[in-house]
Parts: C-alpha cells; sequence; structure tokens
C-alpha cells in the first residue's frame, strides 16, 4: 500500500519495549535504524529480501541495550550515521542539524532533537522533497516522550525543556508524516505510553498528552511525574555504546560446567542465575542461586539486579533456548558468562549437593502472611492489596532489611515475585512464600477489595 508497508520492517524487542527498522532502500541495500547488538531479527529480515545493510543509523546514544552499528560495519561494512556531537570513539559519518545523506534515492536528514539525551538526532527519511516518515529514537514517542533523568538527577528538567522544544519541532511536522520511535509500551526509557508502537503526526498532535500541554512549564511537570525507576545497567550502557561494543565474531559461547565447576566458580565470588520457569525454581534450586525466568524481560533484571563484573553460572531446563539467553546478557554488555550447568539441577544434586526449595501458593493458601509487593510504583498506585508492604524489585537487594518477615511475595503473575524471593533468601531471610498471581487473585480470594494510591 504505502512505503511503510512495503518497505520499512519494524523490528520489535518485546522484552526491552524497543523497535528496530530495516528500511529497504530498493537496490539490494538497506538502511538499519537504532539496530541492538543482537542482530538476528534484522539480519533475517534482511536475508529474506536479499539485502545488505550499507547504513547502520543511531538516533542517540542508547541506555538500554548496546548498539548493533559498530557490529554491522564491521559485518557488511556499514557506514554508521550518528550525531557528531556524540563524539564516538570510533569510524562514523557524524552528522549536525539539517545534515542529509543520499541513500540513493531517498534521503536522511538529521534534526536535532535534544531531550533524552544532549546528542539526540530524529532521521527525516524523504522521497525527494517528501518527507515519508520520521525516526523519533527516544524523542517524540507513542502518546509520550522518552524519559530525560538519564543524565542525573540535576539535569532532569533542563533536559525536559529542550524536549518540550524538540517535540513541537517535530509536531511542526505535516500531520501525514509517519513517526517511527524507537522506544515504546515496555521500554524503562520512556514515559508510560500505550501498546502502539507507531503512529503519525497528526495522530499524536490528537492523542499525545504531552503535546497537549498549555505551555512549557505544564509539559515539565507532566512529563517528569511520569519518571519511575529504571535499572542500574543504564548508567553504564551510553559511554560503552559512545567508545563502541566489542565487534563479536559468531555466537558467543556457553561452556558446559560441572557441578564442581560450579562450586570453584562460587566460591571465587560468581553467581548463579536460575532461568528456569518461576514454579520449577521454586520446588528446587540451587541455595542462594538468583532467579530470573526465561522470558522477554530477562536481560532487563539481569542488568538491574546483578553486576556486570561477576562470574555468572546459568542453571536452564533442558528445553530452553541457550541462545537466546546469551544474547539476552550480550545485548546489555553483560559478557561473564561462565557457562551453563549441565545436566541441570539433576546432576548438582547427584554430586551430593544440597538443594533450597521456596513455597509458591496459590491466594486462598497466603493469608496469614505480610503481603510484599514488588512491582513498580506505578503498577502498586493502580491498585493493591491493602495493607501492603511495597519495596519495587530493583531495590529490593539493597532493601531487604526493610522487608517483613515470613512473607508472601507478589508481583503481577509471580515471575519477579519469585526473583525477589530468591533476593531475600539470598540476603538471609527464611520462610518466604511466592504468590501465584497477582494482587486481584489475592484480593478475590479473600474477599478484598484493592486500594489505590501511594499508601498501604
Amino acid at each position: 500500500m504505502g512505503f511503510a508497508d512495503d518497505r520499512l520492517i519494524p523490528l520489535v524487542d518485546e522484552g526491552l519495549g524497543n523497535s528496530a527498522y530495516l528500511v529497504d532502500l530498493g537496490d539490494g541495500r538497506a538502511l538499519a535504524v537504532d539496530a541492538a547488538r543482537d542482530l538476528r531479527g534484522l539480519r533475517a529480515a534482511a536475508d529474506r529480501r536479499g539485502l545488505t545493510v550499507a547504513y547502520a543509523a543511531d538516533t542517540h546514544l542508547h541506555a538500554d541495550f548496546l548498539s548493533g552499528a559498530v557490529q554491522l560495519a564491521h559485518d557488511q561494512d556499514a557506514t554508521v550515521l550518528a550525531s557528531a556531537a556524540g563524539h564516538r570513539a570510533f569510524p562514523h559519518r557524524g552528522l549536525a542539524d539539517g545534515d542529509e545523506v543520499d541513500l540513493g534515492g531517498l534521503t536522511l536528514r538529521a534534526l536535532a532533537t535534544p531531550g533524552h539525551t544532549d546528542e539526540h538526532l530524529s532521521f527525516l527519511l524523504l522521497d525527494n522533497d517528501r518527507v515519508l516518515g520520521v525516526f523519533t529514537g527516544g524523542s517524540l514517542i507513542v502518546d509520550s516522550a522518552a524519559r530525560t533523568d538519564l543524565l542525573g538527577a540535576e539535569r532532569t528538567e533542563e533536559l525536559a525543556r529542550a524536549q518540550y522544544g524538540s517535540l513541537r519541532r517535530l509536531a511542526a511536522l505535516p500531520d501525514e508524516v509517519a513517526v517511527w520511535p524507537t522506544h515504546g509500551a515496555g521500554s524503562f526509557c520512556s514515559a508510560p505510553s500505550g501498546s502502539r508502537r507507531t503512529s503519525t503526526i497528526g495522530a499524536q498532535k490528537q492523542s499525545n498528552p504531552l503535546l497537549a500541554a498549555d505551555d512549557e512549564d505544564t509539559f515539565v511537570r507532566r512529563l517528569m511525574s511520569q519518571l519511575g525507576s529504571y535499572p542500574d545497567y543504564f548508567d553504564r550502557l551510553a559511554e560503552v555504546n559512545r567508545r563502541g561494543p566489542r565487534v563479536l565474531t559468531g555466537q558467543p559461547p556457553l561452556p558446559a560446567l560441572d557441578p564442581r565447576q560450579v562450586k570453584s566458580l562460587l566460591a571465587e565470588g560468581g553467581c548463579v542465575v536460575d532461568a528456569r520457569p518461576a514454579a520449577v525454581y521454586a520446588a528446587g534450586h540451587i541455595p542462594g542461586s538468583v532467579s530470573i525466568p526465561l522470558r522477554g524481560q530477562f536481560a532487563t533484571w539481569l542488568g538491574w539486579l546483578l553486576p556486570d563484573t561477576v562470574p555468572l553460572v546459568l542453571v536452564t531446563d533442558d528445553d530452553q533456548d541457550l541462545a537466546e539467553i546469551v544474547w539476552q546478557a550480550y545485548k546489555i554488555g553483560y559478557e561473564h558468562l561462565a557457562g551453563r550447568l549441565t545436566g541441570g539441577l539433576s546432576a548438582w544434586l547427584a554430586d551430593g549437593n544440597q538443594q533450597a526449595v521456596t513455597a509458591f501458593v496459590t491466594a486462598d493458601r497466603a493469608e496469614d502472611r505480610p503481603y510484599l509487593d514488588v512491582r513498580q510504583e506505578a503498577e502498586f498506585t493502580a491498585g493493591h492489596v491493602p495493607g501492603a508492604v511495597h519495596i519495587e524489585l530493583g531495590d529490593l537487594a539493597v532493601r531487604a532489611v526493610d522487608a517483613p518477615e515470613r512473607p508472601v511475595v507478589a508481583c503481577g503473575h509471580g515471575e519477579r515475585a519469585m526473583t525477589a524471593a530468591s533476593l531475600l533468601e539470598r540476603a538471609g531471610h527464611t520462610d518466604i512464600a511466592v504468590l501465584d498471581g497477582g494482587p486481584a487473585d489475592y484480593a478475590a480470594a479473600h474477599g478484598r477489595r484493592l486500594a489505590e494510591g501511594g499508601a498501604g
């Protein structure tokens, strides 16, 4: 039908809540925008169309994932396009506001849109003088804007005011121009937004509450009021992306380890990450291991809860995708993967080692315990069990002392709660139960109504 249907391929990372884009330039070459280090999906899409990536554009120095641009430059001789103000320490074509790149029939024009970062660029995709769409990165996103606090609390308001100017500049584009953001629903780089990932300028002028702000001060208050917590690894990755991630020469390894090797690594300060489902972990696990079930959000919680400097040992089920685990770790810079316990927990037990168990209970079996809610602040405020103690999962490792004794730990379904229970067990808490379900299940089982607001 239109250009977006025929030649633009969105590549969505549901776990991080981000989108990369592959643009078919019509001559066997392609443009990649905001590609992540895990290039499996992009390469598959390019191969299906017989495309070679000739250009890799980054809208900004990403904080939530490692860029794949350097890898594309190495593998396919792609030209990296990025803001000159980012001072990247690897070969690239530095662009400033208004600079254009001839893509061979189409043109990419840089538009300075600071706010999410100082050096942020949006990219207009033009066919002659007609603007087809704009890659807005971490500036204008669907029904919101990207957060402005990643460079420190002391600069949050300054960058929010810059974001106001950037959104106004984008809103001046023709209504029919497509909006192709990087950040979206599920991204901790964005202020809260809906489930749609693309839009148009006209639609955003109608539905985006930030664009509806009467003035700059209202915009700033509205944006800053939506900023919740974000993973610790965000504070590291922008600089890694500025220097350029290490080029990989193939599938990163995940060596096989026997129980004795695992014990040796633990004695040297390593950590066991158990990627099995929450219920399987509850039934038996290596004492002191951290439960992070393999799902879309695996990378987020790995990066939020564990340092990137310690050797990590993986415990998995036989049917789990080991490549997925590895790439989720590598896309956020976690490369110290010591290996996987061969034979899993059965091998651990056969070697004469102990296991720990965690109660995984339904709502009707949890009423006599204090209720510990580990969801995000916005989730808790929207509806929680009256009297619940609230500690976000990301804060729990340093706030374990604030957790009640003998709690039932809960989130929305059980995965984050099992992670929280594993952290509490590491901190010395005992007799912990995890709720198999969420606050609505608990309230229904006990004839209660959920409370709203920040107080329990």
